[in-house]
């Protein structure tokens, strides 16, 4: 499996000096088989992922331009040739706020699938076979292609990915009539990735609120967006483990001071911290406080629990990614997760929005 950048960077140096002379990247992939290939669904999601809302036929041309800089990163935006004009042969378009609204060249892209049935060289060896011989989801990964059949679950995953794709099947637009807001979990960033805002009515979590790191340098900003969203005296959990986490902390104590005399309004979050509490049957205690609250969350997720699970997520591919990049292992001390800084070696990103919404369980009535 290959990185993102990796493949995006070799797509940097596709060109030629022939005028005229059409260029285009071929890659040629099974599907992935973990969290460090999800991001090619993403990148051909209209033909890949079958939650799409647009989806398109097998060697369809969809559109794109990747917006952003190298402060904010990076986005695929699919765009319609409607809505472009062209100009010495490429589809332009202009986006109102992006490339400081100078016009970007849209870039075709499209998914052929293959089967060894297309391969002249494998077709008549009796490798065929060996695939149909393949265990489930392999078989229909390899064998059919299925891309999204082969996004297997690591063993020792800690959220079950079927758990999470059955909240995102729960959830609906708008949140549950007379259910306030009763929790925000706020992951901060101040430069790079985003900082992250995740209300939670109950067990609904509307659509995550996202800011580009370099729109929140301090912690006035994150205070600032946090008040701006907050509905219902709902309970700000905030993650103080870099900088502007304190900062913002410091911040919103200070200006909900005469609320906190009555009820606690906003709470530091600190995912290092030992924790003293066990599972829900009791039989584990916790590495730390990041053990624990992803474990609660795990816990909520669980469809087997009596009534099924509460919890219902907004449709967010990241969202999906941070949360089944994790995994734990039980050591004496307790349960213990993949150390932050490997989640982010793995996803080559922070997983913001997922500890968003993981603080987000930890308070709130």
């Amino acid at each position: 499996q290959c990185h993102e950048s990796q493949i995006r960077s070799l797509m940097g140096w596709v060109r030629s000096t022939i005028p005229g002379q059409r260029c285009r990247t071929i890659l040629s992939s099974n599907p992935p088989i973990d969290v460090s290939g999800d991001w090619i669904i993403a990148m051909f999601a209209p033909w890949l992922d079958n939650r799409h809302p647009n989806p398109a036929k097998h060697g369809e041309l969809r559109w794109f331009v990747t917006v952003g800089d190298h402060e904010v990163g990076s986005k695929d935006i699919e765009v319609a040739l409607a809505d472009c004009y062209q100009e010495d042969g490429f589809w332009m378009i202009v986006i109102t706020g992006e490339n400081d609204d100078k016009p970007l060249r849209a870039k075709s892209r499209t998914f052929i699938p293959g089967t060894v049935d297309d391969n002249p060289f494998l077709r008549d060896t009796g490798y065929k076979a060996e695939l149909d011989a393949l265990e489930e989801p392999l078989r229909s990964a390899i064998r059919d292609g299925n891309f999204m059949a082969a996004r297997q679950d690591e063993v020792d995953q800690l959220i079950p990915t079927n758990w999470i794709r059955a909240a995102q099947e729960r959830w609906e637009p708008t949140a549950p009539y007379g259910i306030p807001m009763c929790s925000m979990g706020v992951d901060c960033a101040s430069i790079r990735d985003e900082t992250v805002l995740a209300p939670r009515h109950d067990g609904y979590y509307p659509k995550l609120i996202c800011v580009p790191g370099i729109e929140t340098p301090h912690g006035t900003d994150i205070a600032s967006l946090v008040l701006k969203h907050r509905r219902d005296n709902a309970l700000i959990i905030v993650d103080t483990g870099e900088g502007t986490g304190g900062q913002a902390y410091a911040h919103l104590k200070n200006n909900l001071a005469e609320l906190d005399e009555i009820h606690t309004s906003v709470v530091a979050y600190l995912g290092k911290a030992p924790s003293a509490q066990r599972t829900a049957e009791k039989q584990l205690g916790f590495f730390n406080k990041r053990a624990e609250a992803y474990w609660r969350f795990r816990e909520a997720l669980d469809p087997g629990q009596e009534g099924g699970s509460p919890i219902a997520l907004p449709d967010d591919p990241k969202l999906v990614s941070d949360l089944t990049a994790v995994t734990w292992e039980l050591i004496p001390r307790g349960i213990k997760l993949l150390p932050k800084d490997k989640v982010i070696d793995k996803l080559q990103r922070s997983p913001d929005r997922g500890d968003a919404v993981v603080m987000a369980w930890t308070g709130g009535a």
